[in-house]
């Protein structure tokens, strides 16, 4: 089969690589219809993240079943299914508490920029959709994977609810989708904090009612401005640096929450600031398959569109150029068609 190598920063190829094989009962191979290009996946792109030695990239997918182990009973081949970019047990007491991002069998992946995947933990990972379903609709259940269960999580652990305000820091595709989520948990005003004004157009068809241009201290004071000068119930921290974090949390009202869902880098919090503040804090690895079921339904029923985030589309033997229109910020994300 053919995928994608990061080689070192910058250097993205696509070669032949062994097809994948079954090696554990509870393995799964699926055939992927389309897969992506992820903004965390930049990290090692842009040498924040040490390379190491020549390796796979990708951890999105949806795809078709090829083989399953002989433990594998809640999937068979043929079947279209969607996954997570965490894979769990969904047995173990961490997955039957809701958190199957903390599975104790957990294996993140990263092969998915490829014709076709091992899926470890396949018993509990995959959901089936049944059917390949109408092209119009993979790019949304391929943003389910990560992305949207992302920007879901961000707002469940900033604890949006009804009528409340929430600010989302970040307009990569998980703040895009962050948007959706708080519109979806019923958010009254939701602030996108944007520079790039194609990026400030989707987060207002999104759901936003407010754009905030400014960063850092700036930031915070609009966010201010906006909310009567008390804060945001709940911000949504989408991005993973210091300034991102900085600015969720002075962004938050006293006994609001931030969610922050960002890979943190160079991040660290004030704990005398953070304990004087009364700002909750809640973040990690998103536990998607918790909300695969439900937001499967929702991508397929219409109510969302998350996959709008993939601005780029482009044959998988061109990979290295969605990393580059990605980097450049020529893209928001890069769907990649096998």
């Amino acid at each position: 089969m053919r995928g994608a190598v990061i080689h070192a920063p910058g250097d993205i190829r696509f070669e032949t690589l062994d097809d994948p094989q079954i090696l554990h009962p509870t393995d799964a191979i699926i055939r992927t219809a389309v897969t992506c290009v992820c903004g965390s996946d930049l990290w090692p792109y842009r040498g924040v993240e040490p390379t190491g030695e020549p390796h796979p990239m990708g951890h999105e997918y949806v795809g078709v079943v090829e083989e399953v182990g002989g433990e594998v009973t809640s999937v068979e081949p043929g079947q279209f299914v969607v996954g997570s970019f965490a894979t769990s047990d969904n047995t173990c007491a961490n997955c039957r508490n809701g958190w199957q991002s903390s599975c104790l069998h957990r294996e993140f992946m990263s092969t998915c920029q490829a014709e076709y995947v091992r899926i470890p933990n396949a018993q509990g990972t995959l959901v089936a959709v049944g059917q390949r379903p109408a092209e119009e609709f993979l790019p949304g259940l391929l943003a389910v994977p990560d992305v949207m269960g992302t920007g879901w999580w961000a707002a469940e652990a900033a604890e949006v609810g009804p009528g409340s305000t929430a600010v989302v820091v970040g307009d990569g595709a998980v703040g895009l989708c962050a948007v959706i989520a708080a519109r979806e948990m019923g958010a009254e005003r939701i602030v996108a904090m944007s520079r790039h004004e194609p990026r400030q157009e989707l987060a207002r068809e999104f759901g936003a009612t407010d754009i905030v241009t400014e960063r850092g201290a700036e930031g915070v004071a609009r966010v201010k401005d906006l909310t009567g000068g008390i804060g945001a119930d709940s911000v949504l921290e989408c991005v993973g640096t210091g300034q991102a974090m900085r600015q969720a949390l002075q962004s938050a009202r006293p006994g609001g929450s931030v969610g922050f869902v960002g890979v943190p880098h160079e991040v660290a919090v004030d704990g005398q600031e953070l304990f004087f503040s009364h700002v909750g804090l809640r973040g990690g690895p998103a536990p998607v398959r918790r909300y695969l079921p439900d937001l499967i339904d929702r991508v397929l029923s219409g109510r969302i569109d998350p996959g709008r985030v993939f601005d780029l589309t482009l044959p998988l033997e061109q990979v290295a150029e969605g990393y580059r229109a990605m980097d450049e910020r020529r893209a928001i994300k890069t769907l990649l068609t096998p």
